[in-house]
């Protein structure tokens, strides 16, 4: 899935990106969009995960959607 699809589909992939990562909130979600560099930055702020742990969970989210 290209950034341009997982944009246009973020608003359904949220609540699934809500249940994986539940310290996240609408807000931040939001303001993520669906990017994924930006998505990586909140997950590796709020669980304190390395730049790498974070892109990797991030990857493995949208690879499976």
């Amino acid at each position: 899935m290209n950034n341009d699809q997982i944009a246009g589909k973020w608003k359904q992939l949220k609540g699934e990106a809500k249940v994986m990562w539940g310290k996240l909130t609408d807000d931040e979600l939001d303001q993520a969009e669906g990017h994924k560099d930006k998505l990586a930055g909140l997950i590796q702020e709020r669980y304190g995960k390395t730049k790498e742990e974070a892109q990797a969970e991030v990857n493995k989210f949208f690879d499976r959607v």
